[in-house]
């Protein structure tokens, strides 16, 4: 069976031993282009029994929007914290298909390695995709970080082990989890997030492609 798909015998025993083995294949190095020329942020609402996938292209320099895609399909995975990525990765493939212009690297809603099973939306986009994928994440599943002190950002730790940072954006809002998703180190990311922050405490990729989502879920519902 495809990670990206869910048939009617796969079990939650199945997700958590298809994360643990995704997780073995996560590449932490850059594998992006010397200049990044356009970041999308992805985002997924629901309707009902719907998932509506949206992916935001933006111009990195000036964060910019240039391309936006929606795709609807069945939710086809039951909620389940710690699983979402099964619920979400099958409609944001859909909206991805369908981008014009190919992003250099992905801003997922979600977390990615920062995963009590090390393989969160974020990272299970990325391997499907074969692609460069970050997430970023409004609340931590695992692991416990420092404090900032006079630093915007610390390390988030988990049984011992580095998963993720913890980023402060604004002063005296709540900090956003970064991780790696996918074919990016974690210092790249933070550079990443940090370069995308333009209005509030959410990078502007996934600021753009969650208001897409809802925009679209609202025309759905009405």
């Amino acid at each position: 069976m495809h990670v990206a798909e869910v048939g009617k015998r796969f079990s939650i025993e199945k997700a958590r031993k298809a994360q643990l083995l995704l997780s073995k294949k996560i590449i932490f190095k850059d594998v992006l282009p010397r200049e990044i020329r356009y970041v999308a942020g992805v985002d997924v609402a629901y309707a009902g029994d719907l998932a509506i996938g949206a992916a935001a292209v933006l111009d990195y320099a000036t964060l910019n929007l240039v391309e936006s895609q929606t795709a609807i399909c069945k939710t086809s995975f039951p909620y389940i914290p710690t699983l979402l990525s099964f619920r979400e990765v099958p409609p944001s493939i859909l909206c991805i298909k369908r981008l014009k212009i190919p992003p250099d690297v992905f801003l997922v809603d979600g977390h990615g390695f920062a995963h009590p099973y090390r393989c969160g939306f974020a990272s299970h986009l990325g391997i499907v995709l074969g692609k460069p994928t970050i997430g970023v994440a409004k609340s931590k599943l695992v692991g416990d970080f420092e404090e900032f002190k006079d630093k915007d950002f610390v390390y988030l730790r988990h049984n011992g082990e580095v998963i993720g940072a913890v980023l402060k954006t604004v002063k005296d809002r709540k900090p956003v989890y970064v991780s790696v998703g996918h074919m990016v180190s974690l210092g790249t990311a933070v550079k990443i997030v940090r370069h995308c922050i333009r209005n509030g405490n959410n990078p502007e990729p996934v600021r753009k492609a969650h208001q897409i989502a809802t925009e679209k879920k609202w025309k759905v519902s009405n």
